[in-house]
């Protein structure tokens, strides 16, 4: 199994402390480096690029870089290519693309963007089946409900970038086996990503693929510190962030539907109620209970980290170590977090 970090710009560290963070991840033996994307950002090619540099003194070749995930609707599938593949010239191969919807199919979104409006399924589907073709290089004729392309065809020669896709639900999971070299779901109990596998695998054998060509790697969120309470608060405020539906969503679908699977149905529907009532995010944190709250992530003291990094990466290619903190631009915080984390602490398959 591979071990890597995951570093949100929502950390709030400068570049100098992503620096210094990044190479002691090189150090400890960590294998990539990700992080999440947004569309008006600082540009993820570009962090992923001095990411990499960083770590080219200490490990030989630099640790590997990718995205989990950067919301392709916001890209054309040329654009999106040519700048990963550029990328990936630079680092010798050590890139990975993963692509995920982001926001779509919301209409705020479709507006803002003046995007097509179609099934988030056959919009993914559309851009694995243009990406990966022009990754290998060759010259793709596609016109498809969301993508259209005539005889285009990369002017960079480089190394073909894997590419990963967000997947949860059934559908897209089955998606994830048929099209994608990867796939990267989110807030998984290890029970969640044995369900998921056998979605990957019916998709993989109905291509004529085997599961083996479709690895796992997911985010394993940790808040580590001596202040446990805090740490728990900080923990339950980002995933509240991720599984309450908002006001008109659908409560089967999205993060939504995929926390209902996992036995927090009962209390995200509390959760929702009380706040639409009007109480706070920060009211409802300690009203999650802990045991729930441990089956998709740690939080607490550095010793307990090891045991539970071995418990959540059931399953997993790749458990990717991502990193929450109490405090903004806490470095010495996520320091600790992968020094707890580090492979030597524990036994991964």
């Amino acid at each position: 199994m591979k071990l890597g970090v995951g570093i949100d710009p929502g950390l709030g560290l400068s570049r100098d402390q992503q620096r210094e963070l990044v190479q002691e991840a090189a150090r400890l033996g960590y294998d990539s480096l990700w992080t999440p994307a947004g569309l008006t950002r600082r540009s993820i090619f570009q962090i992923c690029r001095d990411w990499w540099q960083a770590t080219t003194d200490i490990a030989r070749g630099g640790l590997s870089v990718g995205t989990s995930v950067i919301p392709f609707p916001g890209w054309s599938v040329p654009t999106l290519a040519a700048e990963s593949a550029s990328l990936n010239e630079v680092c010798d191969g050590k890139f990975s693309l993963g692509i995920g919807l982001g926001a779509y199919p919301s209409p705020a979104l479709i507006k803002q963007l003046d995007l097509p409006k179609l099934s988030p399924l056959t919009y993914s589907r559309e851009y694995l089946q243009t990406l990966r073709p022009l990754f290998a290089g060759e010259s793709v004729d596609f016109a498809g409900k969301g993508v259209t392309l005539h005889g285009v065809q990369l002017g960079i020669k480089a190394p073909p970038v894997p590419v990963y896709l967000a997947a949860m639900g059934e559908q897209m999971l089955r998606l994830a086996g048929e099209c994608a070299d990867g796939v990267t779901p989110n807030w998984c109990s290890p029970e969640q990503v044995a369900w998921m596998r056998k979605h990957v695998a019916d998709g993989a054998r109905q291509a004529g693929r085997s599961e083996h060509d479709v690895p796992f790697a997911l985010y394993i969120r940790v808040c580590i510190g001596d202040d446990e309470d805090a740490a728990r608060r900080a923990f339950a405020t980002n995933m509240l962030g991720y599984a309450m539906a908002r006001n008109g969503q659908s409560k089967t679908a999205g993060y939504r539907g995929h926390f209902g699977r996992m036995g927090f149905e009962e209390v995200l529907t509390d959760l929702e109620a009380r706040r639409d009532a009007g109480a706070k995010v920060a009211d409802l944190v300690d009203l999650v209970p802990t045991d729930l709250l441990r089956r998709v992530g740690y939080f607490g003291r550095p010793a307990g980290a090891p045991e539970a990094m071995q418990r959540l990466s059931k399953g997993l290619d790749e458990a990717m170590v991502r990193l929450i903190s109490v405090r903004s631009g806490d470095l010495d915080a996520c320091l600790t977090a992968i020094r707890a984390c580090q492979r030597s602490g524990w036994s991964p398959a």
